[in-house]
């Protein structure tokens, strides 16, 4: 939490830095923190009257409200946090004609958005990881510009949208685009305290601030003073700190050895240097600051692919450091990143409040972050069943419970390989899910094919409107400028776009597969898949039957690395319970159609086919397929039967599913283009002869 609030300060300081993303379990005060920091910035100077909070002293010039007379109306307001919903509309999010001018005076006004709202100020993403593909796009064009401009419906605006960017996210849900990824300058991991002294200190306060919110807030009214007065004097003091030259070269040392993609990492850690220099009332940077910068700025910045965690091994960034030169800080230089600055000659340091912020709290010296805590030497081993934060995976090794296991070497996970880039696999027809980058379907978002009448609230389709208005003015005695609308005439567009499904694996585990590391080759391929699921958007969920039963290893989720990780400690061994596995897919596609019935999904089964477990095997497994044929689920059969020798099991049952039948090495979409142009190839042959 320490890094939470000094990630934010310093953004607070500098908002070059880029803004802060905070990952982390539910539960942590993520939210809190973040709408706490407002109440501490400082107040803003705008021009009166314009509603892109314009600054009196260097006003845009291309601002829509402008020019702006001279001299200037200036009046000070507070620094605004301005919170955009995952399920904002495009139009509220960058604004839009104003509707209801246009139809009655027929005057074209823009109305703005929530962009124009946030600048000079903090923009705020609650479950960032779940903001739609076309609002990411919306934030990426604002952020790399530091403009929004909006063309669209007779409207052409641009204005200035400069804000520091926050966002806190659940990983649980999903990671985010590597392009917004890049985007925050500084990444955070949160997590609640296992102290119990700490947790009964937490549920205290929020005890007593339920009680008196008033009282409880005149208790800390002094230490927030305090912090937002330390937020001034650092941006004051911003413009005097020096970065000399030798400490610009090894903040690029450092990146390099980092082997960060761009430069914009180089650029961060120097503005976040630099900030903290000024947040520890300094001018000069210092190799303290350049390290607390690194730690804050480069483990979001060094993930080669999607199932890579967002952060960075302690040991290599001390390697990094070490090439770069700057693993041991000078003599003097002992201010610590979250300390208080240095007090001014004659007054006393900010006595902080009691409790564990203080020096008996959880970082001191008996705290879980210092050395008898439970990351310290004396803390306990982890539970048995927790999953490492580094992998994703459980710390215990999988043990063969089922006897048919014991003692067979495939029991152990066998890893994957590098993924490739798999073929597209989609649901036919055309559906109405969320917006993706699988199927066929109608979406907000797309390629306008028609206009409807409205059965919900939306953003009208004006031309269309406007037509179906225009043949009654007549009859409706208009006289003067401007069009007569009735609720009748309002139309609605009909988009056609892509959405996201849910695929849902069901993969066998079970002893065939393990044999000749054939189950290597099988989480290779499906690990594809799960990236390009990645990629398109979707959920995904993980059904897996080996032994005597079949177990719902990953419920359908959009966190594409956890099923990752899941996948990659499966074990295989014992008998083939293929008629378990497809019924257990069957419920949980059953369940999900409940939970979410607009989101189509896409069964994949990866199998060779044979079902082994009990002596009517082979008819009950067909008899499952052919319940989930009858429910009409979109399927793939993936065959990993190999050898020259194949008994076509798979082949059988995708024919019992009514599903594409592939084979293992068919999942790559190179091995797809291949056998394209191999065809053409014997095609164009052919006619030739």
């Amino acid at each position: 939490m320490d890094d939470m609030a000094l990630a934010l300060s310093l953004c607070a300081v500098s908002p070059a830095i880029g803004g802060v993303l905070v990952r982390g379990e539910k539960g942590t005060a993520k939210s809190t923190t973040v709408r706490a920091l407002a109440e501490l910035l400082p107040a803003l100077d705008v021009v009166e009257d314009c509603r892109f909070s314009c600054d009196p002293a260097a006003v845009d010039p291309r601002c829509p409200d402008g020019p702006h007379p001279e001299p200037r109306v200036a009046r000070t307001r507070p620094a605004r946090l301005v919170e955009l919903p995952v399920g904002a509309s495009e139009d509220r999010v960058l604004g839009a004609l104003h509707l209801e001018r246009a139809l009655n005076e027929g005057v074209s006004s823009y109305d703005p958005g929530l962009l124009a709202a946030a600048h000079r100020g903090l923009l705020y993403v609650d479950e960032v990881n779940l903001l739609h593909d076309h609002l990411v796009d919306v934030l990426l064009d604002a952020a790399a510009m530091g403009r929004a401009t909006v063309e669209r419906e007779g409207v052409s605006v641009s204005h200035a949208a400069r804000f520091v960017l926050v966002g806190t996210m659940n990983p649980e849900e999903g990671e985010l685009r590597p392009q917004l990824l890049d985007r925050f300058g500084l990444t955070v991991e949160v997590a609640a305290s296992r102290d119990p002294q700490v947790r009964a200190e937490v549920m205290r306060r929020r005890l007593a601030y339920d009680a008196d919110p008033d009282a409880f807030a005149a208790r800390y009214a002094d230490a927030d003073a305090e912090l937002g007065t330390r937020v001034v004097r650092a941006r004051a003091l911003l413009p005097q700190v020096c970065l000399d030259d030798d400490m610009v070269t090894r903040i690029a040392a450092l990146c390099a050895a980092a082997e960060v993609d761009g430069m914009r990492a180089d650029l961060v850690i120097a503005r976040t240097a630099m900030a903290h220099a000024a947040w520890c009332g300094r001018t000069d940077v210092r190799v303290t600051d350049v390290r607390v910068a690194s730690r804050l700025a480069l483990p979001h910045r060094r993930r080669r692919n999607p199932f890579d965690p967002p952060r960075q091994d302690r040991d290599e960034l001390d390697q990094a450091l070490r090439e770069a030169g700057l693993d041991e800080p000078p003599p003097g230089d002992e201010t610590t990143a979250a300390g208080p600055p240095p007090p001014e000659e004659g007054q006393p340091g900010p006595a902080g409040p009691p409790g564990p912020d203080g020096p008996d709290g959880p970082d001191g010296p008996d705290g879980p972050g210092g050395p008898e805590g439970p990351d310290g030497p004396g803390g306990g081993a982890p539970d048995p069943g927790q999953e490492d934060p580094e992998t994703g995976r459980p710390h215990h090794r999988h043990s063969a419970t089922d006897p048919a296991d014991a003692g067979r070497p495939d029991a152990s996970p066998v890893p994957a390989g590098v993924p490739f880039r798999a073929r597209l696999l989609a649901v036919g027809g055309t559906g109405a899910g969320a917006p993706g980058r699988r199927s066929a379907a109608l979406t907000s978002i797309g390629r306008t094919i028609g206009a409807e009448r409205p059965t919900g609230p939306g953003r009208p389709h004006l031309v269309a409107t406007l037509r179906a208005a225009a043949p009654h003015q007549q009859s409706r005695g208009r006289r003067g400028p401007g069009l007569l609308i009735r609720a009748a005439d309002v139309r609605m567009p009909v988009r056609q776009g892509r959405e996201s499904n849910l695929v849902l694996f069901c993969v066998d585990a079970s002893g065939s597969m393990g044999a000749r590391q054939r189950i290597g080759a099988v989480k290779t391929a499906v690990l594809s898949l799960l990236l390009d699921a990645y990629q398109r958007r979707d959920k995904v969920g993980l059904v897996t039957f080996r032994a005597a039963d079949a177990e719902v290893t990953l419920p359908p989720t959009s966190s594409v690395d956890v099923a990752a990780a899941r996948l990659a400690a499966l074990p295989t061994g014992g008998r083939t319970p293929l008629a378990e596995g497809l019924l257990r897919a069957r419920e949980v596609l059953r369940i999900e159609r409940i939970r979410d019935p607009r989101r189509r999904p896409l069964l994949v089964v990866v199998t060779d086919g044979r079902a082994t477990a009990g002596p009517e095997a082979v008819p009950r497994a067909m008899y499952a397929a052919a319940l989930l044929g009858a429910d009409g689920t979109p399927a793939v059969v993936v065959d990993c039967e190999q050898g020259r020798v194949r008994m076509g099991l798979a082949g059988a049952l995708a024919g019992a599913l009514a599903a594409e039948h592939i084979p293992l090495e068919g999942v790559a979409a190179d091995a797809l283009t291949e056998a394209v142009r191999s065809r053409t190839a014997t095609r164009h042959g052919s006619r030739a002869a």
